[in-house]
């Protein structure tokens, strides 16, 4: 399945998260002008499995979380560098989850 073929929000969120999957990932990394590599990746996967188990990830628990993963110090700087429109914002776009409602970083 296509980008251009699921509902999607004004803003370009997914109306349905189940008609994810990574080709339509693909097709938003580059609608937001990223490049993914694997880092990109593992937190996409973490926002949505966060997400849809109920939980809205914040930026400090996804740099805690990949810093568990990646086994090193994650600063907000770098994820910022990854997802300069708010990490836990683009992921959630990204990873076909409903828009965040959330304000500010924390």
């Amino acid at each position: 399945m296509a980008l251009e073929s699921v509902e999607r929000t004004e803003k370009g969120y997914l109306v349905n998260s189940n008609d994810w999957n990574e080709e339509i990932a693909a097709e938003l990394f580059a609608e937001e002008g990223i490049t993914p590599t694997k880092e990109h990746w593992d937190i996409i996967k973490y926002v949505r499995e966060e997400t849809l188990g109920g939980d809205e990830p914040n930026e400090r628990s996804i740099m805690k979380a990949m810093g568990k993963i990646w086994g090193r110090k994650v600063s907000s700087k770098e994820m910022y560098e990854m997802f300069p429109l708010m990490p836990s914002k683009q992921g959630l776009k990204i990873g076909g989850c409903p828009q965040s409602t959330r304000k500010g970083g924390y």
